[in-house]
């Protein structure tokens, strides 16, 4: 998948914003996942093994096939002088037509004038001669063809009569080639078959592992249970802990949703009291304003609070974006120290929860009018633009007051970390973009901050394009929260 790049030219940031899809393609490249990885190493183990007694096998079958060989011929060719030598004309005429149509073997009268050509010089051919030479006498001649004729020449004598015994050389020659490589062929296809099976048994269960960590990971408890009677020991012991992690697990993330539950009443009820009995018993009206002040500071802080600690699960609906960013920007239209310029089409529709949506444009806002104040005028400028990809819509809100110092931009989305000018005007409790980091991350998207060349932040929020469709019309999507590690940092809170 192609991820778009940020709409903000002069961002001086190192890197544009890439979606986990990306990052996956990436990893992947970088190097084999562990089947792969295992597969690879038992199949060269393997091919190297079979090579290996391949070379020792036709090693050791040399010898004795020189030696049967050189022995074949050599009986032969007695047998053949030994029934010649004690036939008489007629027989021994029929005798040699015999073993010409029923052998193969044909006995020739050797002429001074005959032109032949040595057996080959490989190994067999240098081994068969010796032996044919110690077994027949010195003036046996072995030969692979006489006057142009090629075959397996042995030359002999009769009686003080030198003969020619010419038989089919491919009797007697070793394994070729082709049968070699057939053989190899078959047993390197049969042991990567192996292979294959063994790293598949042995990486399944890592597979079921991290399958089961993912599921965790995202907050689904129920689908991570792993096989408690496995038959490995090893294996059986990993999946009963991983599974009692995971239950406890599921406990404290019960435990945190009632606790979260709890905390608008057990905390909110004296607060509104409070208000009430300030309001109500207090005559001077300054320190009366101050301390509404504060107990509404301490209720928005409560807010932030029960924000952070949403769970990480979110429907998503196709929302329209030229309607949420008009909705945010109403809201805030007669704030004196802030002025905006939206820039969105229409028709460009996005995966969202609204209402998160909402609440993450209005934080940016809210930021940029506390932080993002032009030096010059004291008031903060804000242009929202959004440009649409094939299936990712980016946004980019941008002010143009001083920026943020390098070294604190990594640290901005941490939570309760506020930069230097954030200390003394902070009104907050330093999770608002931290809030607006892990909501977009809940809702499948990408957020990151840059300082622009210009002067100002540009904050960039990339989310999951949808069909270009009525809004809330489109099917709802279920989405876990990816883990997404940003190159470029963010703001303060």
């Amino acid at each position: 998948m192609k991820s778009p790049r940020p709409l903000d030219s002069e961002a001086t940031s190192p890197a544009p914003l890439e979606s986990p899809e990306r990052r996956a393609e990436a990893r992947t490249r970088v190097g084999l996942n562990l089947f792969w990885r295992t597969f690879f190493l038992l199949g060269v183990l393997l091919v190297g093994s079979i090579l290996a007694w391949l070379q020792t096998l036709r090693a050791l079958e040399f010898e004795p096939r020189t030696l049967h060989t050189a022995q074949q011929i050599a009986s032969l060719v007695n047998l053949s002088r030994a029934a010649l030598v004690h036939a008489d004309g007629i027989a021994r005429v029929s005798l040699i037509k015999t073993m010409a149509d029923q052998e193969g073997v044909r006995i020739l009268p050797r002429e001074p004038g005959d032109r032949f050509e040595p057996l080959d010089n490989s190994a067999l051919g240098q081994r068969l001669s010796e032996q044919l030479t110690h077994r027949l006498g010195s003036d046996t001649i072995v030969a692979q063809s006489v006057n142009g004729e090629k075959g397996l020449w042995v030359g002999f004598s009769i009686n003080g009569d030198p003969n020619w015994l010419l038989m089919d050389r491919s009797r007697f020659s070793p394994a070729g080639g082709k049968t070699w490589l057939i053989w190899l062929i078959t047993a390197g296809a049969l042991s990567l078959a192996g292979a294959a099976a063994i790293a598949r048994l042995i990486n399944q269960p890592l597979k079921q592992l991290s399958y089961a960590a993912n599921r965790v990971r995202d907050g689904d408890f129920a689908a991570s249970h792993l096989d408690e009677e496995a038959v490995t020991s090893e294996i059986r012991e990993v999946n009963i802990g991983f599974n009692r992690m995971a239950q406890k697990l599921a406990k404290l993330e019960q435990d945190r949703a009632v606790m979260l539950a709890g905390i608008s009443h057990d905390l909110r009820t004296p607060l509104a009291r409070l208000r009430l009995e300030t309001e109500m018993s207090v005559d001077d009206e300054v320190a009366r304003a101050h301390m509404v002040a504060d107990i509404v500071q301490l209720d928005a802080t409560i807010d932030k609070f029960l924000d952070y600690a949403r769970p990480d699960h979110v429907t998503l609906t196709p929302v329209n974006l030229h309607a949420v960013v008009s909705s945010c920007v109403y809201a805030v239209q007669d704030h004196r120290e802030l002025q905006i310029h939206a820039s969105i089409p229409e028709d460009l529709n996005v995966l969202a929860d609204e209402v998160e949506l909402a609440r993450i444009l209005s934080n940016l806002l809210e930021n940029a009018r506390r932080y993002g104040k032009s030096p010059e005028t004291g008031v903060t400028r804000v242009d929202i633009a959004a440009k649409g990809r094939e299936d990712w819509v980016l946004i980019k809100l941008r002010d143009h007051g001083p920026g943020v110092p390098p070294e604190q931009l990594a640290n901005l989305t941490k939570p309760f970390f506020r930069g230097d000018a954030a200390r003394t005007a902070a009104a907050g409790a330093g999770l608002g973009l931290s809030i607006v980091d892990k909501t977009i991350q809940r809702m499948g998207g990408i957020f990151a901050l840059a300082n622009s060349t210009s002067g100002g932040l540009v904050a960039h929020v990339q989310l999951q394009r949808a069909s270009d469709q009525p809004a809330g019309t489109g099917p709802h999507q279920r989405l876990q929260r990816p883990q997404v590690k940003r190159n470029l940092p963010q703001k303060k809170g």
